[in-house]
């Protein structure tokens, strides 16, 4: 079984173009991801999926600048792009994480792939993502090449192709998509990076847990923001996407 994380990233965001390499630290926010992700016990393998639209150039430079793994696929159909991705890597497992997620933390994302290990055959997708408990910003999915040839070969809506995992969850008799589900309700809290004051945000937290260790987790910027509350009103007006998929707690396979 090879685990890959396939980090999905672009330079043309509508609300804030070229935010995947904004710094921090005078280093890109992508690294810091892929330099926290890196920490997980689990994944074996990062790639950085992008486009072969022109904007994206400068991720590829970057990932050839830090020799990175990178794979360049459609534009709009992200879920060709991470086939395209699981296909060049060998992956058996796959770890779908976004480039706006700077904050991405290694014991959060191996919770969820354990979780998903821990699920008989039949499962073929795990996440954190729905219903919402982690702080957004934390999302992590995982599911296997399989299930993403088959999403791959029959999702047919543009809403299917762009985001990659809905069509698990519109057909959970077929995938056994399973929920992982935070003990305590974080939902509440934005770390994801879509607009200039989601990065005032990021930015704050970076620098002030870099000044007290490396490895900082979710817990650490938890309790930051919890002794600077006036920090979490910096992005409090900011909307999130809509999402399709509403709320709704996947058990999973209760045998394979």
């Amino acid at each position: 079984m090879t685990k890959v994380a396939i980090i999905q990233a672009r330079m043309s965001s509508e609300r804030l173009p070229g935010k995947v390499l904004k710094e921090v630290n005078e280093k890109p926010l992508l690294l810091h991801q892929l330099e926290r992700v890196a920490r997980s016990k689990h994944v074996e393998k990062i790639v950085v999926a992008t486009s072969t639209n022109p904007a994206d150039d400068e991720i590829e430079k970057f990932a050839k600048k830090g020799n990175i793994s990178l794979f360049r696929g459609s534009e709009g159909d992200v879920l060709s792009r991470f086939e395209g991705a699981a296909k060049e890597t060998g992956a058996t497992t796959i770890i779908r994480l976004t480039a706006d997620c700077p904050l991405s933390d290694p014991e959060v994302i191996d919770h969820v792939i354990t979780r998903y290990l821990e699920q008989p055959n039949a499962c073929k997708f795990a996440t954190n993502a729905i219903p919402r408990s982690y702080p957004a910003g934390l999302e992590v999915e995982c599911f296997s090449r399989e299930a993403l040839v088959i999403a791959s070969s029959e999702a047919k809506e543009d809403y299917d192709r762009e985001h990659v995992t809905p069509f698990f969850y519109r057909n959970p008799n077929r995938f056994f998509p399973l929920s992982v589900v935070s003990t305590i309700n974080y939902s509440k809290e934005r770390w994801t990076l879509d607009e200039q004051s989601d990065f005032y945000l990021i930015k704050k937290i970076m620098e002030a847990l870099s000044q007290i260790k490396v490895d900082f987790k979710m817990v650490d910027v938890l309790n930051i923001l919890d002794a600077n509350p006036d920090w979490r009103k910096l992005n409090s007006a900011v909307q999130e996407t809509p999402r399709l998929v509403k709320d709704n707690v996947f058990k999973g396979a209760d045998s394979g």
